[in-house]
């Protein structure tokens, strides 16, 4: 029959032994059949051949499933009067499945049976492994001016002195900055959302979680705040924001979120927006929080921009400041190296015209107020962050240049007048804030400011773990210190 295939079942007669049968199927059967069915048969005396000069038991065992198989037995048209060899016949069909189940197997033993396969793997990943532990996971460096502070952050802060494991398969800081935005879980919070006046007629959006239902602080009035910052470009809805805020709750603590201006979805009453330098809004915020619960403790953790905002806040008021203590996490140091690794090809690429276009489609938002006194067309052609601040930002805060606006944006000349206990966490990694310009020496002058520095975590990244979905080293940092600065404040200060 034309589209079957003639196979034996294996005959045992010592008669047969050493004639064609013994190869499988009859040598001049494809002669006889011709056409089609004749190519068929002699493809599979082929592979019958084939199979049975391998030394392994998989072609016997395909050979066993096809006679098994329950289909029909034909008699071999040339062999039914000398012996009546019986044939079992199978579609093409069903022998290609056999087939590719063999040939898997034998895949599967030529990578890992003869172990070459297989010792290339343990190889590699113990040279990985090797590689990750000597390398990659090491101790952060805890940087402060004094010695009270770092044995405050070792006994309350533990986080700080331990080994940070980066995420094993993405610890390169592009990765996890990329990364972060996207992996993480976004824990849900519930705002109540507060418009606030400021002093030129302008409005600040500020989010509010109360956290009413804790017990660890039920009288509201008491209840230790926590201002959170977020980032260029960020609200309340960033994921480390929310993360801050989970963590908060847990320690029965209230968080309220302080959106820069126009960035949130209220709109723009004046032609001003925000800057790292201008620490107008946020002196109002703080001074606005402070006012409504004034017997709560009030702390700061900014992030990023926000960071940068909140520690050239605590430079210039010192004392002066209803602030506990403060923490800031990926703050960029020195804006004009910041601005210069952001225009590298890769890095423009991956972040800074993505930042850019953000910028510009806030402004574009608030271009009915803006136009009135700003070149909104020329700002929309920026293609990078410093062209923006300077057609824009350093414009509308009145700098001369924008070199004078990166200048006092940058919160590495302020480090050494913070009066308030401040942590700082960055990565060396950091593409918005190079290692080299980390103000080190001027944290070691400084008895209320320390720096945790991690060899990698990228730009708020900070990724721990094999799959980072939860907790990150920011995070935990966050926590413990917080604890540490609300529960145990008094022994910084008696120090």
């Amino acid at each position: 029959m034309e589209g079957m295939l003639c196979l034996r079942v294996r005959f045992t007669h010592r008669s047969h032994i050493g004639s064609p049968w013994e190869k499988g199927i009859c040598s001049d059967w494809p002669e006889r059949l011709g056409g089609r069915a004749g190519a068929r048969s002699f493809a599979a005396d082929r592979l019958e051949a084939s199979l049975d000069q391998s030394r392994h038991s998989a072609p016997r065992r395909v050979l066993q499933l096809i006679g098994s198989s329950g289909r029909s037995s034909r008699v071999c048209p040339c062999c039914s009067g000398g012996g009546g060899r019986m044939m079992g016949m199978i579609t093409l069909q069903g022998l290609t499945r056999d087939l590719s189940h063999y040939l898997e197997s034998q895949v599967r033993v030529g990578l890992f049976g003869s172990g070459v396969g297989l010792s290339l793997v343990l190889g590699f990943g113990a040279a990985y492994a090797c590689y990750y532990l000597s390398v990659i996971a090491k101790k952060p460096q805890l940087v402060a001016g004094g010695d009270a502070f770092c044995r405050f952050l070792r006994e309350h802060c533990p986080a700080v002195t331990e080994t940070y494991y980066p995420t094993l398969w993405c610890w390169e800081g592009r990765l996890q900055t990329l990364l972060r935005p996207f992996i993480t879980v976004k824990p849900l919070v519930h705002y109540n959302n507060e418009l606030i006046k400021t002093a030129d007629g302008g409005q600040i959006s500020l989010d509010w979680f109360n956290n009413d239902g804790n017990t660890l602080y039920p009288d509201a009035s008491a209840r230790p705040t926590i201002l959170l910052l977020p980032g260029l470009t960020g609200t309340s809805r960033e994921s480390y924001i929310l993360h801050m805020i989970k963590y908060s709750e847990g320690l029965g603590y209230r968080c309220v979120v302080f959106n820069n201006r126009g960035v949130s979805g209220e709109d723009l009453l004046t032609p001003r927006t925000y800057c790292a330098a201008n620490t107008e809004d946020l002196e109002t915020v703080i001074q606005h929080v402070h006012n409504r619960y004034p017997e709560a403790p009030l702390m700061a953790a900014g992030v990023s921009m926000g960071g940068m905002l909140l520690l050239n806040h605590l430079g210039k008021t010192g004392r002066q400041t209803p602030l506990r203590g403060a923490a800031v996490f990926s703050a960029g140091w020195e804006v004009f190296e910041s601005a210069v690794v952001l225009e590298k090809p890769i890095n423009w690429i991956l972040f800074n015209y993505y930042l850019t276009t953000c910028l510009q489609a806030s402004i574009q938002r608030h271009r009915a107020i803006l136009e009135k006194q700003f070149d909104i067309d020329n700002v929309m052609k920026a293609k990078s962050i410093r062209e923006f601040d300077t057609r824009f930002t350093s414009v509308m805060f009145g700098y001369p240049s924008n070199d004078h606006y990166y200048r006092d944006a940058s919160p590495c000349h302020r480090v050494k007048s913070i009066e308030i206990p401040t942590l700082c966490l960055n990565a060396v990694d950091d593409v918005f804030s190079p290692g080299h310009v980390i103000p080190v020496e001027s944290a070691k002058q400084n008895p209320n400011v320390a720096l945790v520095l991690t060899s990698y975590g990228g730009h708020i990244g900070f990724l721990e773990g094999l799959w980072p979905r939860q907790q990150t080293y920011m995070d935990r940092i966050f926590k413990q210190f917080v604890e540490a600065v609300f529960e145990h404040g008094d022994e910084i200060y008696s120090m």
